[in-house]
């Protein structure tokens, strides 16, 4: 049975949904969406949100399930390649999967992103360095973005 949880993160209400003890999604939250009482995986994702937010966790390490079409399973293997407080370009995402010249497909594949901030797609830019789509709004990738940076420096020291 799917239930769903609401986690209040300096960047907005995110909304976990979850089954069988897995998550099946992570994103902004829907307005006047029913919260289920947290259950021990709620609580997992919730403490590694935390510590995401608070800087000191790089990679998120609670089960999830991923259903999309094979392209876009390339792309989503290839964002959790990126490395946190870096960015790479649809272009470069393109290239790594084999489809150099996909890159239009890669930003449509990164938008359906169904676990936003966990599989990376904030780490996707324009070509240019420019801040272009995201599911979750841009002025959330800019904020996480912006949060990654300032934690690397902090992690190299």
């Amino acid at each position: 049975m799917k239930k769903t949880a609401i986690y209040h993160s300096p960047v907005g209400d995110i909304q976990l949904e979850y089954e069988d003890g897995v998550v099946t999604a992570l994103k902004n939250a829907t307005a006047g969406v029913k919260a289920d009482p947290p259950s021990e995986l709620a609580k997992l994702v919730f403490q590694q949100l935390d510590e995401y937010f608070a800087g000191t966790r790089t990679v998120f390490a609670f089960p999830y399930r991923l259903q999309g079409t094979p392209f876009q399973e390339k792309v989503w293997e290839a964002l959790r390649h990126i490395p946190y407080g870096e960015t790479r370009s649809y272009k470069d995402i393109a290239e790594a999967i084999g489809h150099p010249k996909a890159f239009r497909a890669v930003g449509m594949a990164s938008h359906a992103n169904p676990i936003f901030i966990a599989i990376p797609c904030h780490r996707v830019i324009g070509i240019h360095g420019s801040l272009v789509g995201y599911g979750g709004g841009l002025e959330m990738k800019k904020a996480l973005l912006e949060l990654e940076k300032e934690a690397s420096r902090k992690l190299i020291k």
